[in-house]
């Protein structure tokens, strides 16, 4: 995936928005406020998720494109390179699990407010 991809991806879901709060080469995706992804707009591609901590382990030792979150939680967040090694539906997939979680662990009010986007 390229970052057009990921970015189309990640404005399908609901709720989303994007912004660059950190600097001009970081692009932040948000649910009701919270991220769910980060991806860099310059240099080699990857993306920053977030991941169920055991999810996490195990996706960091079975693949080598996913590393511990990069200036992020390492518990709680994956770095994926995105070198090709890994299929755009598994990216996705990876996408709509952290977009999940941060949606899981929203207030009653934002995911009310969420279900009439």
């Amino acid at each position: 995936m390229n970052i057009e991809e990921i970015r189309n991806y990640c404005l399908l879901k609901k709720g989303t928005s994007e912004a660059l709060p950190f600097d001009q080469v970081t692009l932040v995706f948000k649910v009701m406020g919270k991220m769910f992804a980060l991806t860099n707009l310059e240099g080699d591609l990857s993306i920053n998720l977030k991941c169920d901590p055991e999810k996490a382990i195990q996706l960091r030792e079975q693949y080598e494109s996913i590393q511990p979150g990069y200036h992020m939680s390492k518990v709680h967040w994956n770095t994926v390179q995105m070198d090709g090694s890994l299929k755009p539906d598994f990216v996705m997939q990876m996408i709509d699990h952290s977009y999940d979680l941060v949606v899981s662990k929203l207030t009653k009010k934002q995911k009310e407010k969420l279900a009439l986007c």
